[in-house]
């Protein structure tokens, strides 16, 4: 464990040092430490950040401890791009070493709460965070995660939209920053037609999403056997992230809460290096 939380805070010291990212001068905790504590929660404690920060003071990890209120002040004041971009950099990092060129899309629902108390759910209150999970035959409230990640189960790209939302709205939204040639294997709820033609017109990426029965554009069976077998891959990756997880993601607020959720997938990916 030592030796992961010596790596993650070296990771995110040396981000922030190459984006000339400062503190205020009157601080006594380094932005450095407040992620380093945030993701090694996610790594190790359930995303317990009260966990975390004890142990970081039991270890004598940080000398001078903000409480437990100032950390989260602290953590929330942290920009969301700088999160954002060390995700971006760590993706960039895992195209680099991907030599197969193939790549994985797929999402995970992260419920907020149990159906039985959406109506007292504080987090979030709209009809849109509502969706339907097909694999488990159930619906949840909350969020859902949509993934691209490398064939070697890699994250590259995150994007978190309301449950509700279809999987093909949010594909359209990856900004796919892909070598050319590259393949791109998802399941039939992202199929279009005009959108895989753009891909290998514009940016030469080959889409290949599995094709429902009353297809237009069937496939040939051995092509759909790769896809299913790919598919399989990303599904491994999301059962591993999701392993991260607590009984139940502790928050107050949604940005907490969404930023628990990019915690534990951030410091997946920083544990693959």
């Amino acid at each position: 464990m030592e030796t992961e939380i010596i790596i993650l805070f070296c990771i995110i010291d040396d981000y922030l040092r190459a984006n000339d990212y400062k503190d205020n001068v009157q601080s006594t905790m380094s932005t450095a430490e407040i992620m380093t504590i945030a993701v090694s929660a996610g790594l190790f404690f359930g995303g317990n950040h009260e966990k975390s920060r004890i142990f970081f003071i039991e270890h004598h990890y940080v000398h001078s401890m903000l409480s437990k209120s100032q950390f989260n002040r602290r953590l929330h004041t942290v920009p969301e791009y700088i999160w954002y971009q060390l995700q971006c950099i760590l993706g960039q990092a895992f195209i680099q070493a991907n030599d197969t060129q193939e790549y994985l899309v797929d999402s995970f629902p992260v419920a907020v709460c149990q159906n039985i108390r959406i109506s007292r759910s504080k987090i979030y209150r709209a009809e849109k965070y509502r969706g339907y999970c097909a694999s488990k035959r159930e619906y949840f409230y909350g969020i859902r995660v949509h993934m691209v990640c490398t064939i070697k189960q890699e994250p590259i790209e995150l994007i978190f939209a309301p449950g509700s939302i279809h999987d093909l709205m949010v594909f359209r939204e990856f900004d796919l920053d892909l070598p050319e040639e590259s393949k791109i294997y998802t399941d039939s709820a992202n199929t279009d037609y005009e959108y895989e033609d753009m891909l290998q017109e514009s940016a030469h990426l080959k889409l290949f999403a599995a094709r429902k029965e009353n297809s237009k554009r069937k496939r040939s069976p051995w092509v759909e056997f790769l896809i299913q077998h790919a598919r399989k891959k990303v599904e491994t990756s999301i059962s591993r992230i999701t392993s991260l997880f607590p009984k139940k993601i502790h928050a107050v607020t949604a940005k907490g809460f969404e930023l628990k959720v990019f915690c534990f997938i951030l410091a997946y990916s920083i544990s693959l290096l």
